[in-house]
C-alpha cells in the first residue's frame, strides 16, 4: 500500500489507472477506523482492481460548537488497518491542500437537507457534499462506498451524483453494530461507562418500533412515541429528533403505506449519536 498526501499525485495515480482500464473503488472516511469502515474497505477490495481509502477530518461539516478539534484521530492505526485489508492507496491530504487560501466554492443539495440532522446541524451537509465532490474529482472512482448509519448523508450524496451527472456508482452498505447492538461510530469513544450502557437504548427502541410495525402498527406518531418513551427512561439521554420519513424524499410521513425510514438522533451526555432502521411492509 502507498500513502499519498498530495492532491496532484493522487490525481495522476487515478488517471493512469483509469487509462489502463483498472476500476477504482473509493472509501471516503474521517478516520479512526472501526469495523464499519473495515466492511466498506473489504467490499471495495472484492469489487475493484484498485482500492483508495481516504482519511480527512473535514472542518466544513462541523458546526461552530461541535467537536472538530476533539474528533478522535489515529492516522497511524488507520493506515495499518487499511494496509491489512488490502487497500492500494491511503489518501491523507491536509486541510491546507483541500481548502487553500481563497477557497470559496461549495456544493449544496437542497430539500433533502431540510429535515432530520439538517435542522440541528445547519451547513453540515453542504460541507459533506462539497468534500465528497472534491474527493470524487481527485480520485476518479468507479464506485464509492458509504454506510447506512448515515442515512441522510447517503441520500444526499446519491442525489448530488444524480443531479450533477457524476460518473460514479454509490454503494450503501448495512449498519455494522457491536455485539450488544450499538451502531459502530468513531464517537462512541467519547462515552463514559454509564453512558455506553444507556446508549443501547437507541437500538433497543428501534427494535421495539420494528416489532410494533411487524405487528401491524402503521402510525408514525405512535411508533415515534414508543421510541421516545423508552429513550426518556435513561437519565443521560436527550432526544434531538425521532422521525419517520419517506426513504427517498426524507419528508415526514404520517401513515406508512409500504416502506419508510425511522431515524433518530440523541445526545448521550455531550455525545450526539444517530441510528436508523428501514420499515418495510413487503421485502424487496
Amino acid at each position: 500500500m502507498k500513502a499519498i498526501a498530495d492532491i496532484d499525485k493522487m490525481k495522476v495515480f487515478s488517471r493512469i489507472k483509469r487509462k489502463s482500464g483498472k476500476s477504482i473503488g473509493l472509501v471516503p472516511t474521517m478516520g479512526y477506523f472501526h469495523d464499519g469502515h473495515v466492511s466498506l474497505i473489504r467490499n471495495a477490495r472484492k469489487q475493484n482492481d484498485v482500492v483508495v481509502v481516504s482519511v480527512f477530518v473535514n472542518p466544513t461539516q462541523f458546526g461552530a460548537n461541535e467537536d472538530y478539534r476533539q474528533y478522535p484521530r489515529d492516522p497511524a492505526r488507520d493506515k495499518e488497518i487499511a494496509k491489512r485489508e488490502g487497500a492500494d492507496i491511503f489518501f491523507c491530504p491536509n486541510k491546507e491542500q483541500m481548502y487553500p487560501s481563497g477557497f470559496s466554492t461549495s456544493v449544496e443539495v437542497e430539500k433533502l437537507t431540510g429535515n432530520l440532522c439538517g435542522i440541528s446541524r445547519p451547513g453540515h451537509f453542504k460541507g459533506v457534499s462539497t468534500i465528497v465532490a472534491k474527493l470524487f474529482e481527485i480520485t476518479k472512482p468507479d464506485i464509492a462506498y458509504f454506510g447506512q448509519k448515515d442515512a441522510q448523508q447517503a441520500a444526499v450524496i446519491k442525489k448530488m451524483v444524480a443531479d450533477l451527472n457524476m460518473d460514479v456508482m454509490i454503494k450503501i452498505l448495512p449498519i455494522v453494530r457491536e455485539t450488544d447492538g450499538l451502531a459502530m461510530s468513531s464517537r462512541n469513544v467519547y462515552l463514559k461507562k454509564n453512558e455506553r450502557e444507556d446508549a443501547l437504548i437507541l437500538h433497543q427502541s428501534l427494535k421495539k418500533a420494528e416489532d410494533l410495525f411487524a405487528g401491524g402498527e402503521r402510525s408514525s406518531r405512535r411508533l415515534v412515541s414508543s421510541i421516545k418513551e423508552m429513550i426518556d427512561s435513561k437519565k443521560t439521554v436527550r432526544v434531538d429528533y425521532v422521525k419517520v420519513v419517506d426513504c427517498e424524499t426524507l419528508k415526514a410521513v404520517d401513515q406508512i403505506k409500504d416502506k419508510a425510514l425511522m431515524a433518530l438522533a440523541v445526545f448521550i451526555g455531550k455525545t450526539r449519536l444517530i441510528d436508523n432502521a428501514f420499515l418495510k411492509v413487503h421485502d424487496e
